[in-house]
């Protein structure tokens, strides 16, 4: 399983993932799956992948050799004319992938494919922009009614960030949000599992402003998860007391 988050902020944008992956509980790695392509003072596009490895792997594999091949900047991520492209380009590669494999291994490769993808970014003169990326490869776009967009075992750390957001926060704030939602699910889900990639992305940057990757011996988020259980139990008995008539 996997956990991925963006958020679109008035700075710009944060996403953290996760990096395990298992097949069984007893074969459990761990493989990055936030990847980012950047021209200094042009563009910044950035991927989260979450489903199937495979798949992931082979659609992020194309995507980087677009942008190596010679005399194809205008059909990469690098040459493209804006994130809606982008996306259009990147959920057609994705479906494409899904229906090769699925196709490849017959009925037994139905649903065994499948993977998702947030998308990230800005180029010159445009807004930020954030986009979630279906199976399908039909894609939505984040709004002022949905922020942020979650992928993978998204039900525990939802409720934080519901509760917590704020488009004018600070990125220190957005962080803080991010850690923990994931200390959240990394409670409640062994299928989700550290290290986790942070990426800090400043409006007009055009470059990660802040990049981390953030282990469990990390001083802060042991902290933050230390401190955000003794605030739970404060609060939860700050609470009053239901009363029981016998």
């Amino acid at each position: 399983m996997t956990y991925c988050v963006g958020m679109v902020l008035e700075k710009g944008l944060v996403l953290m993932s996760d990096t395990r992956t298992n097949s069984g509980v007893d074969n459990i790695s761990s493989f990055r799956k936030m990847f980012h392509w950047a021209v200094p003072g042009e563009r910044i596009i950035t991927v989260m992948s979450a489903g199937n490895l495979a798949t992931t792997q082979a659609v992020v594999s194309q995507l980087e050799e677009r942008t190596k091949a010679p005399g194809e900047r205008e059909n990469s991520l690098l040459g493209m004319p804006t994130m809606f492209t982008v996306a259009t380009e990147i959920g057609k590669l994705l479906r494409e992938t899904i229906a090769t494999q699925q196709d490849a291994n017959g009925r037994s490769g139905r649903n065994r494919f499948t993977a998702s993808i947030i998308l990230a970014g800005q180029i010159a003169g445009m807004e930020p922009r954030l986009f979630l990326i279906y199976p399908e490869g039909n894609f939505i776009e984040a709004s002022s009614d949905t922020p942020f967009f979650q992928i993978g075992e998204l039900k525990y750390g939802r409720p934080i960030i519901l509760r917590g957001y704020d488009r004018e926060m600070s990125f220190e704030d957005a962080v803080k949000l991010l850690m923990v939602s994931f200390d959240s699910t990394l409670k409640a889900n062994l299928s989700v599992g550290m290290p986790l990639d942070l990426m800090v992305i400043e409006r007009d940057g055009f470059t990660p402003s802040h990049t981390n990757r953030i282990t469990s011996e990390d001083p802060y988020f042991q902290e933050i998860s230390s401190s955000w259980g003794d605030a739970l139990r404060t609060a939860f008995h700050s609470l009053p007391d239901y009363r029981i008539r016998k």
